[in-house]
């Protein structure tokens, strides 16, 4: 007998809401990004490798000597705010861009930190407000010989990665409607995948597909689907206009499958009486395809099939959280997996393939949902913990903040387990009237967040997501802490909020070494090797800023990061 879950799954296969091929893609990979991909000294991409799994094979620094570490070199960005990028290494040369407007890209000698170019973007001095959620950047990614990146006004940039000069310049998105490009592209084969933010702002999200050789369209697939198009009716009348459902984190590629993953944020507005169908029962009321997980064809963008992890989102979870693919045991039988902590504080396994859930599981504590219902592929709400105009509802836990937020898990295959930075944060929320109006907030809604259950705030959890039980945990005494980063040398990276650089055994979490950064860390750490020397490196200074509405919490977090960015380089 075939589940409601594998009816939605077959009805997804067959839903392509691209528009706008031009003409075939041809089946060639870039050479420059495979060859950069199987040198193990390399960091080309934001995750390392398409899986995004932020391993490295690297072992010269290890369990053993890690204690050893020192600073090999510090690079001073210049921006004040939202340093959240990944540096990439190519060969010998370290890529890095800056927040904070038009400060750019730098191209440094990975050896050194000597600048070998800079390029500076012309950015529209209007920008700022029509950025949700401060002024950041998570990086570069290189293809075909070029240095890519998003700008916040909403352009795709190539540059050439020898110069530093421009190889081509395309707007993605009109920024003035409240969107704004955060995070690099993935790359599948000669296209460069990318998304916009916007959710707040009540943007009808897309991903987009561009030429890397002259940055032309290739596709574009609406992530809110129109009249006429399958899940057009989960929306209430012409509410898909302003949908959000915005792509603005990173992408994973599944080259074998030719599938290109991402994540979309929370449905706009937040108040789902304005846009769901229906009047009760929220759980079945979806919104496609907001607070979901997508599969697409890398060719067509074509939607092969989607997961949506909060129906009718009305908290601010989103979707958007990395995804991790691995091959992994599960009950005996090596499955190929897509793995992601999302902000609704469930940590789902999806077999990335198919489009089956294989589970779903709370990695924080929660309690807006009373578990999830796997077979049918929905949680199990709580109806006492969903917002509405004449209801306050409180202690709703996670908070938007999430029980991970943008800061990304990195995945070992040699321990099986998955590194989290995890927070634990509440909130209160009503449903609030509201209106659409072009390139403002579209909330509606009012929320307090609160400090979560239990003596900690924030945790670092190594999670084995075949069982979805923990190995270990390390308990922060705030939220918002740093991604982790591991690698072959039984090592798990990361820094947190209140200004420390860790590593720690990535089998038993003993802590092996720890440096005072003197700010606080939100960034993923990376590690690469240059002349047979391994070098790790972590982006330091703030990031977004807490909003005053967490109160004093928000004032710690704040009183810990203070303003500026800088790399910091570490070497044996």
């Amino acid at each position: 007998m075939k589940t409601r879950y594998s009816r939605f799954v077959k009805y997804l296969a067959g839903v392509a809401v691209a528009v706008g091929v031009l003409g075939t893609v041809p089946a060639v990979a870039d050479d420059a990004l495979d060859q950069a991909l199987k040198d193990n000294n390399n960091w080309p991409t934001y995750g390392r490798t398409y899986d995004n799994n932020r391993f490295s094979p690297l072992q010269q620094i290890n369990d053993q000597n890690v204690g050893q570490l020192k600073l090999a070199y510090a690079f001073q960005l210049g921006a004040l705010r939202s340093n959240e990028a990944t540096p990439i290494v190519i060969g010998d040369t370290l890529y890095i861009s800056s927040s904070s407007g038009p400060r750019g890209v730098y191209a440094l000698d990975a050896r050194t930190g000597e600048i070998r170019w800079q390029y500076q973007p012309i950015i529209a001095e209007d920008v700022e407000p029509f950025v949700c959620c401060d002024l950041d950047s998570r990086g570069v990614t290189f293809a075909d010989g070029k240095i890519l990146f998003g700008t916040l006004d909403g352009h795709l940039i190539a540059l050439d990665s020898k110069t530093g000069k421009v190889v081509w310049n395309t707007e993605v998105v009109d920024y003035k409607q409240g969107s704004a490009i955060t995070s690099p592209p993935v790359i599948v084969k000669n296209l460069a995948v990318i998304g916009f933010a916007g959710g707040e702002y009540g943007v009808r999200g897309a991903l987009q597909a561009y030429d890397l050789a002259t940055g032309k369209q290739v596709w574009k697939t609406w992530t809110i689907p129109g009249p006429g198009e399958p899940g057009n009716e989960t929306w209430k009348g012409d509410s898909w206009q302003h949908g959000g459902g915005a792509a603005w984190q990173v992408g994973s590629y599944d080259a074998k499958t030719n599938t290109v993953f991402f994540g979309t944020s929370n449905p706009s507005p937040w108040n789902a009486a304005v846009r769901s169908t229906g009047t009760s029962d929220y759980g079945k009321l979806t919104n496609l395809y907001t607070s979901s997980t997508l599969a697409l064809d890398g060719d067509t963008g074509k939607i092969k099939w989607a997961v949506q992890q909060t129906p009718a989102e009305s908290w601010d979870y989103d979707g958007v959280n990395e995804n991790v693919l691995a091959d992994i045991t599960i009950d005996g039988k090596k499955t190929p997996v897509l793995m992601k902590a999302d902000r609704d504080g469930f940590f789902f396994v999806i077999n990335r393939e198919t489009g089956k859930l294989i589970s779903a599981k709370p990695f924080v504590p929660v309690n807006w949902a009373k578990g999830y219902d796997v077979e049918n592929g929905r949680p199990i709400e709580d109806p006492a913990k969903r917002p509405r105009v004449d209801y306050k509802a409180t202690d709703i836990c996670p908070s938007w903040m999430g029980g991970k937020n943008w800061q990304p898990m990195s995945f070992n295959p040699r321990t099986g387990l998955v590194y989290v930075t995890t927070n634990n944060m509440c909130q209160d929320m009503q449903a609030a009237e509201v209106n659409y109006r072009r390139g403002a907030f579209y909330l509606g809604n009012d929320f307090s967040v609160n400090p979560g259950h239990g003596d900690h705030l924030g945790q670092l959890l190594a999670l084995d997501p075949a069982t979805q039980k923990p190995a270990w945990t390390m308990d922060l005494p705030l939220p918002w802490n740093g991604g982790t980063m591991t690698t072959a040398g039984n090592l798990v990276f990361f820094g947190d909020i209140q200004g420390h650089f860790h590593a720690l055994n990535a089998k038993t979490g003993q802590p092996l070494w720890q440096m005072n950064v003197g700010s606080g860390v939100g960034a993923g750490p990376m590690t690469y090797s240059v002349d047979g020397k391994q070098y790790v490196a972590i982006l330091v200074g703030r990031g977004e800023s807490p909003p005053a509405f967490m109160g004093e919490i928000g004032k710690k977090i704040m009183a810990a990061t203070p303003e500026g960015g800088t790399l910091f380089v570490f070497s044996l």
